[in-house]
């Protein structure tokens, strides 16, 4: 989870500009509970973004920018497989496999929490790894 503000309050003239995409400006931050929202399925914040303000001009921001990690994973994934021998030389193997065999949902990755000061959805999970997938195969070898 990776915290920054768009806002150039240091004045260093480190806003991202498309080739240097580092922010080196944080928010301030006031000690306190940041009360990790345990379920990120509920659509409330993943932290208390109270705790965040903007940082006084000339400063860069007491926030740590990686002081809190986003939500985990809790991922399955089977595979069944059976093979057929019908002679010596000639064999069918048969698959089915699936990734995310319970589809819980994956909040898993940097991007998962918006961690940008200036955006609206500062604090809010926005985005999910794919729902379950599942596949067939088979192979005949002679």
């Amino acid at each position: 989870m990776t915290i920054s503000s768009d806002v150039d309050t240091s004045l260093q003239g480190s806003s991202p500009n498309g080739v240097n995409n580092h922010v080196l400006d944080l928010p301030d931050y006031t000690p306190g509970p940041l009360n990790l929202n345990g379920n990120p399925r509920n659509g409330l914040e993943y932290f208390n973004t109270g705790l965040f303000t903007t940082a006084p001009l000339g400063t860069p921001g007491s926030a740590s920018r990686r002081a809190f990690h986003g939500p985990g994973m809790l991922n399955f994934d089977i595979s069944l497989m059976k093979s057929f021998q019908f002679s010596e030389t000639k064999a069918l193997q048969l698959r089915w496999e699936t990734f995310n065999t319970f589809n819980h949902a994956q909040f898993f990755g940097p991007s998962a929490v918006n961690g940008d000061f200036d955006n609206p959805l500062f604090g809010q999970v926005v985005k999910a790894a794919p729902a379950r997938v599942m596949q067939l195969g088979a192979k005949f070898t002679f």
